[in-house]
């Protein structure tokens, strides 16, 4: 059986030769498989490039594509997949945040017939900012509340795929990619392996909190249209709140025949404020589905490799 295993890169020169150590490691263990590894340098500012390219030269299991620039992590593992031959996949980042040691027992669980996925699970966030974490801890209970789907809590990438999982989701070719939602959206076994936090190996992560709010928002886009139903129910509230304001004044003149009252224009400016910035927090939730619609109907592609290794026959 063949394992591939697939690393997205971006600026990890000094990454990849601890994780490519890791990786000859595990090959070294696993001696009744053969292996692949897939390396899909994601428009690199740094020497990734010639890494990968070296790592290649010495050993004939090394496969690279190298994108024409820099399309994001979720690029990067499609086109590692596209790419990967193996009858099974594993995604794994190349800061060794996801531990290569794990991928021995992941390859026997795999085997015994009784999985299709064997995923890690992070069970501590140890080294992370506390807001961070906060945050995180947050959109996972956010998006399960929202979703059909469940996206466990400190799920990674890092998981072990067979081949028709791997095949699955390449047929999800959508361009606004959220891959922790749609490996849960295609469904099959999955096993999880609980793991402790690991700190990077070498380098700083890419992904600042920005960064990570805005990719929970697409997250969330993506695999509910809750946002839009919530913008309804806030509009029938305060229609019907509205209303009940101007009933009461109407009972108010016709019963109790009060018709002058004490202007309140602070009061006023403050609810023509908050209603004001309501209707355009609304009109913001509709602009982004409209945004992922325009995006997806130019059926442009996921990304584009401007080099890539020859495969042997």
């Amino acid at each position: 059986m063949l394992i591939s295993l697939v690393v997205p890169c971006y600026n990890e020169e000094e990454a990849l030769p601890v994780l490519y150590a890791a990786l000859k490691d595990v090959r070294s263990q696993v001696t009744d498989h053969s292996f692949e590894f897939v390396f899909v340098n994601d428009g690199s500012r740094d020497k990734t490039k010639d890494v990968i390219k070296s790592l290649a030269a010495e050993d004939p299991d090394v496969r690279y594509l190298m994108f024409s620039r820099n399309f994001g992590k979720e690029a990067a593992m499609y086109a590692g997949l596209e790419k990967a031959k193996g009858d099974c996949i594993a995604i794994l980042d190349a800061d060794m945040q996801d531990p290569p040691s794990l991928i021995p027992q992941m390859i026997k669980d795999i085997e015994t017939g009784s999985w299709d996925i064997v995923a890690a699970r992070r069970v501590t966030r140890k080294g992370e900012p506390k807001i961070r974490s906060f945050f995180a801890r947050k959109f996972y209970r956010i998006i399960n509340k929202m979703c059909d789907v469940e996206i466990a809590d400190g799920a990674r990438d890092f998981r072990l795929m067979t081949r028709p999982v791997v095949d699955a989701i390449l047929s999800v070719s959508e361009r606004q990619r959220f891959s922790k939602g749609i490996f849960a959206w295609v469904g099959f076994r999955t096993k999880w392996v609980e793991h402790e936090n690991v700190e990077r190996a070498a380098g700083e992560s890419k992904w600042s909190f920005w960064s990570l709010f805005r990719y929970a928002i697409d997250g969330i886009v993506s695999f509910t249209t809750a946002p839009l139903r919530i913008s309804i129910y806030l509009g029938i509230g305060f229609a019907c709140l509205g209303f009940a304001y101007l009933l009461y004044y109407v009972i108010r003149a016709i019963i109790l025949q009060i018709y002058n009252t004490v202007p309140g224009y602070p009061s006023l400016l403050s609810f023509i404020l908050f209603i004001g910035g309501l209707i355009l927090m609304c009109l913001g939730i509709i602009g982004e589905y409209i945004g992922k619609i325009y995006i997806e109907s130019k059926r442009r592609p996921i990304y584009i490799a401007s080099e890539e290794s020859k495969d042997e026959d």
